[in-house]
């Protein structure tokens, strides 16, 4: 028995997730300029509570940070696009793979962001998350051959 594949919507969804993924790196990667950091401030101030002030957007180190941290979120959003034709491919193994990596984003982003003062980023964090699980598990690409 073959194992089981993404197609149609969740296919589609799974693509609209990554775009969603790169979009949000550029979001971040923006915030590395004084004229393109609004969105970026915007939210630091809504998940840390945090004045603009505060932020020191205008600190090298800080917009460099940012600026990176965008560029590393495009590259992972990209990275999952190109890669979802072999994913799909390869089956089961390389779909538990790929969540594997998820999880573990998702517990070391959770863990920092709440050590540093931000927790309510959890809350965007699982709605990713939950949003790469929907289909995943609609699915069904999780199952090996023969189940």
């Amino acid at each position: 028995m073959m194992e089981m594949t993404m197609q149609g919507f969740w296919k589609t969804w799974m693509t609209v997730w990554c775009w969603g993924v790169i979009l949000f790196g550029a979001v971040l990667a923006a915030g590395g300029l004084p004229g393109t950091d609004g969105a970026v401030t915007f939210l630091y101030s809504l998940l840390g509570n945090l004045s603009v002030d505060a932020l020191q957007l205008g600190a090298p180190g800080m917009r460099f940070s940012i600026a990176l941290m965008g560029a590393v979120t495009i590259g992972w959003g990209l990275t999952i696009l190109f890669l979802l034709p072999a994913i799909h491919a390869a089956g089961a193994s390389a779909w538990r793979g790929l969540t594997a990596a998820l999880v573990i984003w998702y517990v070391i982003d959770g863990a920092l962001s709440a050590a540093t003062g931000f927790a309510l980023n959890i809350v965007p964090n699982t709605a990713l998350a939950i949003a790469y699980f929907v289909p995943v598990m609609a699915s069904g690409v999780l199952r090996p051959a023969g189940r």
